[in-house]
């Protein structure tokens, strides 16, 4: 079970201060109610999850939350082009391609950026969450942000690596979207994914 709703930043007084910047503008808060296991009796756990639109200020978060989240596929592919990024590309990418933090329990976790292609037409560009906080639902809440946030939404697209299966099977199975066709991003073959309204 996901909820969202929307509100003002501290606005509920569980923000935990935070040694990083974090920009105090409208926050997304999702709620996420995830089970310990798949038995219904199972333990229930709540995720708060906001979503804060990035300011040039947060291109050093935003570097570290990519090199996290993609340096496998550096490593894997020998190339990544969220992977590496100075200051100066991260600041301009900000300005360019509209990106929300993710965060969970005040720290900084994951990123979803969405550039608007035509209207309602929008291009997941990233969407990652580090290594410790995948698995456990923000990606598919990010998702439900986006899908929440673009109120005008028709339709999503997105690429990922053809040999990726666990981001092939979340994007279809988690997300709902259907793979479009196979093109090739620099020398890597990717999947392009569609989710239509």
């Amino acid at each position: 079970m996901v909820s969202a709703f929307c509100r003002k930043a501290g606005a509920s007084g569980k923000h935990k201060p935070s040694s990083v910047y974090l920009p105090e503008k409208v926050t997304f808060v999702y709620q996420s109610a995830l089970r310990t296991t798949c038995e219904p009796e199972s333990e229930v756990l709540m995720m708060e999850i906001e979503f804060r639109k990035a300011e040039t200020a947060n291109a050093e978060q935003l570097i570290e939350i990519y090199n996290a989240a993609f340096y496998s596929d550096y490593l894997k592919y020998g190339e990544c082009p969220a992977y590496g990024k100075t200051r100066e590309m991260m600041e301009q990418s900000i300005i360019d391609i509209p990106k929300h933090l993710i965060i969970h329990d005040g720290k900084p976790v994951g990123c979803i950026s969405c550039k608007q292609l035509e209207n309602g037409f929008y291009e997941v560009g990233c969407l990652c969450v580090i290594p410790e906080f995948q698995g456990k639902g923000i990606g598919t809440a990010a998702m439900g942000f986006a899908k929440s946030y673009y109120k005008d939404w028709n339709k999503f697209t997105l690429v990922t690596p053809v040999d990726k299966n666990e981001n092939v099977k979340f994007y279809t199975e988690k997300c709902g979207f259907d793979i479009q066709s196979v093109e090739m991003d620099g020398n890597v073959k990717v999947y392009r994914f569609i989710l239509e309204r």
